[in-house]
């Protein structure tokens, strides 16, 4: 007798209910790291003398970007907690879940009093609330992923993962503009006293935006097979690691290059670029301007992917940014804004779109539906733990180490590049394949 051809319930999906689905993964995945971005840019310019005040400026910026990098350890953490539950009740409670608790905690940021009012407790304070921060984004990548990704087509894959990512930059480009446009409005001594506060605040508008179009997408049809064929892994966390062992390797590796360069270009370049002399909003503008370029090439990238396959594509743009690193620090040490943003756009706009457009794709198909949760969450997190909130301290401390030369700084890069290539040279393209 024949076997019957499982039925790709993605494939039954109409084109509304999918369009649902890319905007609720693209918005809510948009507030959530606009408010994660918006605690990395202000940790870069007024967290420092505010919350860690010290008579050595670098010290007092350097405690700050560590503030910024605590969060990192803690997103492992969250991506365990929420993919348990994200793969055992579904993707969208997970996903309704995190962006409330992001929110509370970007608010609360916003409202918080200074060193100069509570003493220790104020640092003390702010960095509970990043790490709550760090928890409610642990959950919310895999899941924004998914919830497109599990809907999409098999030969669209790679455009509709690129979506979700392009709601990271759009949450980036949102809160540089908040951000630039705070610091535009008020002077210097308005800007540290409240000025900063308001684009945290404004996040209680974002983030009702969100939630009120994630509860309009109905669960993915990924977890739906999963909960009427009754496989609900019981633990998921110990099924990936006794049956995905080798996906989150291969996972943790690939993230190396994505996360230690994307926060180069979008969070470490501002601080760096003020400190050779360039006016804050000149920073905040190159990085903004990258961002809103990134968007559209990302999206064709993702389309190109779903052809030429994801590996290539990652490949392809892990070797351009390893050749790219030192002729980017090169160009910013110029002093012209018209090159810093030549530089940013070229690295972060388009270098960095061609593995970062592709890589939650890559990482969701290298999982099992019962615990794709899980497995992307685990890796991507642990990857970015490990060299993604650093980034921006070593590259600082790199600086400071040697004299203010940027070479030990491109060094750094290419060595994640390396260790990202060795891991994808293991992993199996399964661009085009069915999902589950």
């Amino acid at each position: 007798m024949d076997t019957p051809t499982p039925v790709d319930k993605a494939a039954l999906i109409d084109g509304p209910t999918r369009r649902r689905a890319l905007v609720g993964s693209a918005v809510g995945s948009a507030v959530e790291w606009y408010d994660y971005f918006l605690y990395g840019t202000m940790s870069a310019l007024v967290f420092g003398p505010l919350f860690f005040p010290s008579d050595d400026a670098v010290s007092s910026q350097m405690l700050s970007l560590a503030s910024f990098a605590l969060a990192f350890l803690i997103r492992p953490i969250g991506g365990v907690i929420f993919s348990h539950i994200g793969d055992r009740i579904g993707r969208k409670r997970t996903l309704v879940i995190t962006l409330s608790m992001m929110g509370i905690a970007t608010v609360a940021i916003g409202l918080m009093p200074t060193y100069a009012q509570i003493g220790i407790w104020a640092p003390i304070l702010l960095t509970v609330l990043r790490l709550l921060q760090g928890l409610a984004l642990g959950g919310e990548w895999g899941g924004g992923l998914l919830m497109a990704v599990e809907y999409a087509p098999k030969n669209k894959r790679g455009l509709y993962g690129a979506v979700p990512q392009t709601g990271a930059l759009f949450g980036l480009a949102i809160g540089n503009l908040a951000a630039s446009a705070a610091s535009g409005l008020f002077n210097e001594a308005d800007f540290l006293a409240f000025g900063w506060r308001i684009p945290f605040i404004f996040s209680i508008v974002l983030v009702a935006v969100g939630l009120w179009i994630r509860n309009k997408v109905a669960e993915t049809p990924s977890f739906t097979k999963v909960v009427e064929s009754n496989t609900t892994a019981k633990v998921p966390l110990f099924t990936t690691l006794r049956h995905h062992w080798r996906a989150v390797l291969i996972t943790i590796g690939a993230k190396f290059i994505e996360t230690s360069t994307f926060f180069i270009f979008a969070t470490f370049t501002v601080s760096y670029a003020v400190g050779l002399g360039y006016a804050r909003n000149e920073a905040l503008n190159a990085v903004l301007i990258a961002a809103v370029v990134a968007i559209p090439v990302m999206l064709a990238v993702g389309a190109i992917s779903d052809r030429v396959g994801r590996k290539k594509m990652f490949i392809t743009g892990a070797i351009l940014v390893m050749i790219y690193i030192v002729p980017y620090f090169w160009l910013i040490n110029e002093g012209s804004f018209l090159l810093l943003a030549v530089a940013v756009t070229v690295g972060f706009g388009v270098i960095w779109s061609m593995y970062g457009a592709v890589l939650g794709t890559f990482f969701a198909e290298s999982y099992s539906a019962d615990v794709r949760y899980t497995g992307v969450s685990l890796g991507y997190q642990i990857g970015a733990a490990l060299v993604g909130g650093p980034a921006p301290l070593i590259a600082t401390a790199l600086l400071a180490g040697f004299n203010q030369s940027f070479i030990p700084v491109g060094l750094f890069v290419i060595a994640c590049g390396i260790v990202s290539l060795v891991a994808v040279a293991f992993s199996k393209d399964r661009s085009g394949q069915p999902l589950d």
